[in-house]
């Protein structure tokens, strides 16, 4: 079992510290404009709850037979928080064990648990965007108003952005940072 160097063990300090952030800043936002909204409507999601223009945009969707959005229809709001929690506790325990498989374990849960979270999400989208009320005021055949995952889509006269909000750039960048790690570990062997 091959012990860490010490610049590794304070890269993954760090890495798993930029972590907290997520309990104080938005993980992911969603951005829309339409002609009647040029200056946007945004939704932030939390760890714990959403924020933003949530009514104007729940209203909006209702037209089109969408559910309205609520922070109970997200049972993630419920255990996130212990979720990062671990993240954090884990990577610290990482650098406090300073053996290589445990630099491996925490960049493997940490890519496991970002893909868990994208697929998490996707899923939300699609059921939202496809199981539409048929008695909606607007209802066009065929149309489905999936959000999409990441990146701009355009639904009816409005574009939709979604990706990380600050507290997600946060989370990528730990990332990154415990990847870095474990390849500079691996090619200084």
């Amino acid at each position: 079992m091959t012990p860490l160097k010490p610049i590794s063990r304070i890269l993954i300090v760090i890495g798993s510290l930029l972590m907290i952030s997520a309990y104080f800043v938005p993980l992911w936002q969603i951005l829309m404009w339409a002609p009647q909204y040029p200056e946007g409507l945004e939704m932030d999601i939390w760890i714990n709850t959403i924020s933003g223009d949530v009514k104007i945009i729940s209203a909006l969707n209702h037209y089109i037979g969408m559910k309205h959005i609520e922070v109970e229809m997200f049972p993630e709001f419920q255990y996130m928080i212990y979720i990062v929690g671990f993240l954090i506790g884990f990577g610290l325990l990482a650098a406090i064990i300073n053996k290589r498989f445990m630099l491996w374990s925490f960049t493997l849960l940490l890519i496991a648990t970002g893909l868990a979270a994208l697929v998490d999400f996707y899923l939300w989208g699609y059921d939202y965007g496809h199981n539409l009320d048929p008695t909606a005021a607007i209802s066009i055949p065929g149309m489905t108003y999936q959000p999409p995952l990441i990146g701009t889509k355009q639904l009816l006269n409005f574009t939709a952005f979604s990706g990380p909000g600050i507290g997600g750039w946060f989370f990528v960048v730990a990332a990154s940072i415990i990847i870095g790690t474990l390849v500079f570990e691996i090619k200084t062997n």
